[in-house]
C-alpha cells in the first residue's frame, strides 16, 4: 500500500503527467454524461426490460459502454470504427498502396487512419438502421416517418464520429490509448448493473454459484496478467569492437518476444465480427421474401450468444485475429535487420535472414499458445454461465481481459514516463 501511495504522490506531483490525467478523466466524464442522452422515440423502459431478458442485446450493451440500453446517441459505440479498421487491415493485405502507406511511418499511419474515419461513417449508418430494424422487431420502436428515420441514423452516426473524437484527444493529449480507455470506461460503468441485476435475483440457492463466479473471476484475472507478462527472452550478443582506440560492444542483451503480443485487440475485433451473423439475421427478418425470413431466423438463433456455433466462430476468430495482428505489429525481417544493423546476432544464428526465420520460428509458436488463451477467455463468459446459472453477470471474461489489459498497458506506460522525467531531471544537472 505505501509503494502505491508514493506511486500515486509522484503521479501527481510532475506536472505534465499529472495534465494528462485530469484531461483524460475530464474526457472520460464526458463520454459518461453524453451517454445518458436519448435518441428521441423511444421507450427507454421497455428497452432496459429487453436488456435484462436478451444475452445478445446484453454483450452488444457492454461494448457499446452502455450507452445501448439508454439508446443513447452514442448507442453504436465504436462498433462501426472497430469494423472499418478491420476492413483497412485486411485491405493493406490486398491493395499495395495501402501496404506502401503503412510503411511509410507516421504519415502513411495517419492517411489509414484518415480512410478508417471516413469508411466508418457508412458502416454507422448501417448499423444503425438495422439497430432500428430490431428494436421494431421487438416492438420498442413503431413505425416512423422517413425523415425521421433519416435524423434518427445522422443522429447516431454522428455520435460514433464524436466518439472517435474523444479517444483520439485521449490518445493525443492525454494518458493511454482513447478507443482501449473509452472501451475500458464503458465496461467499468456496465459493472455496476450487472450486479444490480444479480443481486435483483440473488437466492440462497445461487449463493454459492455467485461465490464460485467471483472465484473464477480471479483465478481470470490472475491468468490474465501471467499471461500478459509472460515473454521468451531471445539472447542477443553485440560483436566488440575498437574505435579510436577504445572498445566497444561486446555485451550481452535480450529481445523480448511476448506470448500475447496482440494485447485485447483481437478480442475487440473478433466480437465485433461475430455479433453480425445475428445482428443481420435480425434485421432480414423483416423481409417480406419468407426463404429470406427463414435464412435469416437460421442465423439469427445458430449466431445467438452462449450457443455452440457462436462459441466456436467466436473462437477461431480470435486466433486467427492474434496471428494477424501479431503479424501487422510485429516484423521479423525488420527486427532482424536493426539487430544486424548495431552489430548484433543471435548466438548460434547468422545475421540477416536466417535470424528472420528463427523468430518467426519462435514468434509462430509462442502465439499459438496466446491465441489459444484469448480463445478460451473470449468464450468463458458462456461456460461461467452454464456452470453458474448467472445469466446476469454477462461481463465475463472478454471484460475482465479488456479491464486488466487496458490496466497493465496504462501503468506500463504511466512508469516509463516517470522514468523519463528521471533521466530529464538527471541530464539536467549536467
Amino acid at each position: 500500500m505505501n509503494k502505491v501511495t508514493q506511486t500515486l504522490r509522484t503521479i501527481w506531483g510532475i506536472k505534465d503527467i499529472r495534465r494528462k490525467f485530469l484531461f483524460t478523466a475530464g474526457i472520460l466524464v464526458v463520454f459518461r454524461l453524453a451517454a445518458h442522452i436519448p435518441v428521441p422515440g423511444v421507450d427507454l423502459v421497455a428497452l432496459k426490460k429487453l436488456f435484462t431478458q436478451s444475452q445478445f442485446l446484453g454483450l452488444l450493451d457492454i461494448f457499446s459502454g452502455g450507452t445501448l440500453a439508454n439508446f443513447s446517441f452514442m448507442a453504436l459505440g465504436l462498433n462501426p470504427y472497430i469494423n472499418a479498421s478491420i476492413i483497412l487491415q485486411l485491405l493493406t493485405m490486398v491493395f499495395p498502396r495501402l501496404e506502401e502507406l503503412s510503411k511509410e511511418g507516421e504519415y502513411g499511419r495517419q492517411l489509414i487512419n484518415q480512410y478508417t474515419r471516413f469508411l466508418a461513417v457508412p458502416l454507422s449508418s448501417l448499423q444503425a438502421l438495422g439497430m432500428y430494424a430490431l428494436l421494431k422487431n421487438q416492438g420498442i420502436m413503431g413505425t416512423i416517418s422517413p425523415l425521421f428515420l433519416l435524423a434518427m441514423v445522422l443522429t447516431m452516426a454522428t455520435g460514433t464520429i464524436f466518439l472517435m473524437w474523444l479517444g483520439e484527444l485521449i490518445s493525443q493529449y492525454g494518458i493511454g490509448n482513447g478507443i482501449s480507455l473509452i472501451i475500458f470506461a464503458g465496461i467499468v460503468a456496465r459493472f455496476p448493473v450487472s450486479l444490480g441485476q444479480t443481486a435483483a435475483v440473488t437466492s440462497a440457492e445461487n449463493f454459492f454459484n455467485i461465490l464460485a463466479f467471483g472465484t473464477m473471476a480471479l483465478l481470470v484475472i490472475a491468468s490474465i496478467t501471467v499471461v500478459n507478462e509472460a515473454s521468451r527472452k531471445i539472447s542477443i550478443q553485440y560483436a566488440r569492437r575498437i574505435r579510436g582506440g577504445k572498445m566497444y560492444g561486446g555485451q550481452a542483451t535480450h529481445l523480448p518476444l511476448r506470448i500475447n503480443q496482440a494485447g485485447v485487440i483481437p478480442i475487440i475485433f473478433a466480437v465485433s465480427l461475430v455479433l453480425l451473423p445475428s445482428m443481420m439475421g435480425r434485421f432480414l427478418q423483416q423481409v417480406p421474401n419468407q426463404t429470406v425470413v427463414s435464412l435469416a431466423s437460421f442465423f439469427a438463433n445458430k449466431f445467438s450468444p452462449g450457443g455452440a456455433v457462436y462459441n466456436l466462430t467466436y473462437f477461431f476468430l480470435v486466433v486467427g485475429f492474434t496471428y494477424f495482428y501479431t503479424a501487422v505489429i510485429f516484423n521479423p525481417v525488420k527486427i532482424a535487420d536493426e539487430i544486424k544493423k548495431f552489430g548484433g546476432f543471435i548466438p548460434g544464428i547468422r545475421p540477416g535472414k536466417p535470424t528472420a526465420d528463427y523468430l518467426n520460428y519462435i514468434l509462430t509458436r509462442i502465439t499459438l499458445a496466446g491465441a489459444i488463451f484469448l480463445g478460451l477467455i473470449a468464450i468463458l463468459p458462456s461456460i461461467a454461465q452454464r456452470l453458474t446459472g448467472l445469466a446476469t453477470m454477462t461481463i465475463g471474461g472478454t471484460g475482465i481481459l479488456i479491464l486488466v489489459s487496458v490496466v497493465l498497458e496504462t501503468t506500463k506506460l504511466v512508469e516509463n514516463m516517470i522514468q523519463m522525467r528521471g533521466y530529464e531531471k538527471f541530464l539536467e544537472r549536467f
